[in-house]
This record gives structure tokens, C-alpha cells and sequence, in this order.
């Protein structure tokens, strides 16, 4: 069991309630969830074909669906950080002492093909320091028990 559980939210795919589920089932008693989502600042190739202003009510905005998606749970804290995905979120878990990551697995059976494509997975366990758990996996593992 774990005492501090990142989970890695991207805001527009669908498996937050699997991951977080993950993420009690893997708590140790009296630990703590920690949701996060990373903003990616524009690219400087393409800042000046973005209208003034975009970043930052995207920043907001990711901000306020984090919170809507978090709702009432109590028992997990939401948090928006800025830059690569991968390494924002590794560098989060190092900076606040987490000693798992849950990230988020589309299907099962074709985790190694979710992680390959989706940047947060493959670029989050590679260098993380401490357990990283893809989610479609890990559930089936623990439900199997």
C-alpha cells in the first residue's frame, strides 16, 4: 500500500474513475490521492497564430473541469501544473514525496499500444522514481484477487 498516490488526469479521455478507483484500492490507510492535470503551454512555433490571452483561459479552464471532476471526494486533492507532461508530472511526484503514479490505460488488453500513444504514459514510467501502475492493468490484477 502506498501513502502518496499521484494520478494523472488528462482531462479529455475517460478513464478517471477507473484510475481513481485504482488509487483507493492501492491507498494505505490514512493516506493520500493527489489528481493532477498538466497544462502544456503553447508551443513557441505556433504562439503568434494563438489569439492573446489563450494559455491562461485554457490554465483556468482546466482548472475548473479538474475541480468538476474531483466534485465532492473529499479524499482526493486536484492539482493543475504547467509544462511536459511526463516530466511535469514526474518531477511533481519527486517534489511532494509520492510514492505511487496511476496513469490512465484506454483498454486492458492493449496497454503497451495506450502507452505508446498516449504521451503521458509511456514518458511517466520510463522515468519516474518510485511505482507507476497503468490503470486498465493494475484493476484487472488487483479484481482478479
Amino acid at each position: 500500500m502506498y501513502n502518496k498516490i499521484i494520478v494523472s488526469l488528462a482531462l479529455d479521455h475517460g478513464y478517471a474513475p477507473r484510475a481513481l478507483e485504482l488509487a483507493r484500492k492501492l491507498r494505505a490507510e490514512g493516506g493520500h490521492i493527489i489528481a493532477v492535470h498538466v497544462f502544456e503551454p503553447v508551443n513557441s512555433s505556433v504562439s503568434s497564430y494563438v489569439p492573446s490571452g489563450y494559455g491562461e483561459k485554457i490554465l483556468k479552464s482546466s482548472k475548473e473541469v479538474i475541480a468538476e471532476r474531483i466534485g465532492d471526494q473529499k479524499d482526493i486533492e486536484a492539482v493543475v501544473i504547467s509544462g511536459h507532461a511526463g516530466r511535469a508530472i514526474t518531477d511533481y511526484a519527486a517534489e511532494v514525496g509520492a510514492d505511487c503514479i496511476v496513469v490512465g490505460s484506454h483498454k486492458p488488453d492493449c496497454v503497451i499500444f495506450s502507452l505508446a500513444r498516449q504521451q503521458r504514459g509511456s514518458f511517466v514510467m520510463r522515468p519516474a522514481r518510485c511505482m507507476c501502475c497503468a490503470s486498465g492493468i493494475c484493476n484487472r490484477l488487483i479484481n482478479r484477487r
